[in-house]
């Protein structure tokens, strides 16, 4: 702790107690294997259920769903039902959603870059190990 700062206050003045709580929600959130790849398919526009299925290659359909569900409950997407036979949902990214996007595509953008070295790295460990 700085001196002169309350307890569980940053040298900035943030409550650092609150800002590991807020962090820790989104990194569980975002810490999932399909999160931000759903995220990233959808900033490209809505998609239909079946849509993401096929674009996103190896995710389950219960897998799918829930992540779904969990982008949903935090108001990273929408879902919109359409009435027809048989029914239609359509899901899209909301503002929030675009703007976490925008937080994660550097992120996004390394992981592309870099995935080769990565993969390099860990078969070399491997082969060590």
């Amino acid at each position: 702790m700085a001196p002169g700062n309350s307890e569980g206050t940053g040298i900035d003045g943030r409550n650092a107690t609150r800002d590991c709580a807020a962090m820790r929600h989104v990194l569980e959130r975002i810490g999932s294997k399909w999160t931000l790849i759903v995220v990233s398919v959808l900033h490209h526009g809505p998609r239909r259920f079946n849509q993401l299925r096929r674009e996103l290659d190896g995710v389950s359909q219960r897998m799918l769903t829930l992540t779904l569900r969990n982008l949903e409950r935090d108001g990273l997407i929408s879902r919109t039902v359409f009435a027809s036979v048989p029914p239609q949902v359509e899901y899209a990214l909301t503002g929030l959603g675009q703007s976490l996007y925008g937080a994660a595509e550097g992120l996004l953008d390394w992981a592309d870059a870099h995935s080769p070295e990565m993969d390099q790295a860990r078969a070399a460990f491997d082969a060590g190990a």
